[in-house]
């Protein structure tokens, strides 16, 4: 196993990865930008490096900064996590190059899965359901392909994901406004412009089968999760399994199969979702797959009771799954719920700034993977997510009962959120009984777009954090070595017992 390892990303999956190295003893480098200075991140990493400004093209994006991070901190691996560099092909040939292992999939999976056209190719000879589709290199290709393909389409980013560089058009004028702004919000998020056409499918249900394999061949699947709750395109509230009636156990053992088929296919190892499209009659298409490890994989970890982290470090370090298909059993039902400082009263723009009360909601099957704490600022350079809240639960109804009292505990100010909204979502009696679909939130939004109302007791906790805040206004800078590396706190108040 790795002695040192490197964690290239930030927030809240930066600190799920960190809490996994600690576990398996493993010492940890967390990289950081001149905003993040001060992010839990980098203060439970055991070393940290800065690697430029705060815009993640300067900093998370640049490759050759982080690898010369790794470098000089004697890091034998990277574990990128979620978006940024996760999902580039150059960068995991990089690290091969380097001599620095690439905590996910080969690099030749990434690039025939990375290219959704060309995946999509990849995944119709290897007999993989597809949705229609087809090329958009120009505004005027898109036009031709959007009336062979029939409207309503999809217009998508072609390398990458995330509901990034995604337009829903009903027409040709549609499409035309559409075109350049999917094509440049693409390029903003993942280096490359490139978008590409689907047939919109209605109403369908978002559903997506967890991947693992090893090194030597061996691909199983670990059950499916819906995501089909989703604004924006992109997800907020995901669970396992797929709740009926849209779901039955043969069909989704089914979807199973066919995406450890397209894992194969390319030769895939490491974690990897294979995302699907239902329609109303229950006919399934291959979505897309990402080759890295989820936003929403703490679910697929509580029924199962597997680490998808620390498998991915253990089939990185060379190592055979511990188990076969047969042995990977779901028990019982999770849900997440994706926690933003964003206003869903103003169509779920972000909503940046400093947290001034945070607390996060605990007890029974309960899990918060968060990457702020009071005092902390959520920029608006990046993804405004402040943590995934998820529980788990014998039953989805026992599941559903144990969020909702988990939302209510939840207390965030000094930025806007979604806590209530996702209250009045989850105690939507469709949702209730599992009868939704990706545009459930535009069907609804009238009842779930309610009065935006502080909680009872929170300018108390405003009051405290502000505080707490000035206490921490006292306390000395971090020690930062000469080589850029700044030591945690838990290092640092080591050295302080120690008296060194």
């Amino acid at each position: 196993m790795f002695r040192k390892v490197l964690v290239a990303n930030r927030g809240e999956i930066a600190v799920r990865i960190l809490r996994t190295l600690r576990e398996m003893g493993i010492l940890s480098v967390a990289v950081y930008s001149d905003a993040d200075r001060r992010a839990l991140h980098v203060r439970l990493a055991d070393e940290a490096v800065g690697i430029g400004p705060a815009r993640a093209s300067e900093s998370y994006l640049r490759a050759d900064r982080i690898l010369d991070a790794a470098r000089a901190t004697g890091a034998e691996a990277i574990c990128p996590g979620y978006g940024f560099l996760s999902e580039n092909t150059e960068f995991a040939g990089a690290c091969r190059d380097a001599g620095i292992v690439f905590v996910g999939p080969p690099a030749s999976a990434i690039a025939a899965m990375g290219s959704k056209p060309a995946s999509r190719a990849l995944m119709d000879a290897a007999k993989v359901p597809i949705v229609p589709g087809g090329r958009a290199g120009s505004l005027a290709e898109a036009l031709v392909e959007a009336e062979r393909i029939g409207y309503p389409v999809m217009l998508k980013a072609a390398f990458g994901g995330g509901g990034k560089g995604m337009r829903l058009c009903h027409a040709r004028a549609e499409l035309e406004r559409a075109f350049d702004r999917a094509s440049s919000e693409a390029a903003a998020a993942f280096g490359d412009g490139t978008v590409y056409l689907e047939r919109a499918i209605v109403r369908p249900r978002h559903v997506e089968v967890q991947l693992l394999g090893d090194q030597h061949g061996h691909v199983v699947h670990l059950h499916e999760r819906d995501c089909s709750v989703q604004r924006r395109h992109q997800k907020i509230v995901e669970e396992t399994p797929c709740p009926a009636p849209a779901a039955t156990p043969e069909l989704m053992a089914e979807m199973g199969a066919v995406a450890v088929q397209a894992a194969r296919a390319v030769g895939y190892y490491s974690a990897g979702t294979v995302e699907f499209l239902m329609d109303e009659a229950g006919r399934f298409y291959f979505l897309e797959m990402n080759t890295r490890l989820q936003v929403e994989h703490p679910i697929t970890e509580w029924v199962t009771g597997l680490d998808l982290v620390a498998e991915m470090l253990r089939v990185a370090a060379g190592e055979r799954l511990a188990f076969r298909q047969e042995d990977v059993v779901a028990r019982g039902a999770s849900i997440e719920c994706r926690i933003y400082a964003e206003d869903p009263a103003a169509g779920f723009l972000p909503s940046p700034g400093v947290v001034r009360a945070l607390r996060v909601p605990s007890g029974p099957f309960v899990r918060d993977d968060g990457g702020y704490d009071e005092g902390a600022e959520v920029s608006g350079h990046y993804d405004p997510l402040v943590s995934k809240l998820s529980v788990w639960g014998p039953t989805r109804a026992a599941a559903l009962g144990r969020m909702l009292r988990a939302l209510g505990e939840y207390r965030l100010s000094g930025v806007r959120n979604n806590l209530a909204f996702l209250e009045r979502l989850l105690s939507h009696p469709e949702f209730a009984a599992g009868r939704y679909h990706t545009g459930f939130i535009a069907d609804h939004k009238d009842a779930l777009l309610g009065e935006r109302a502080l909680p009872d007791g929170d300018a108390e906790a405003v009051a405290i954090a502000v505080a707490l805040a000035a206490a921490r206004a006292t306390t000395p800078e971090p020690a930062v070595t000469a080589g850029g590396r700044e030591l945690s706190a838990w290092v640092q108040g080591h050295r302080a017992r120690l008296g060194r």
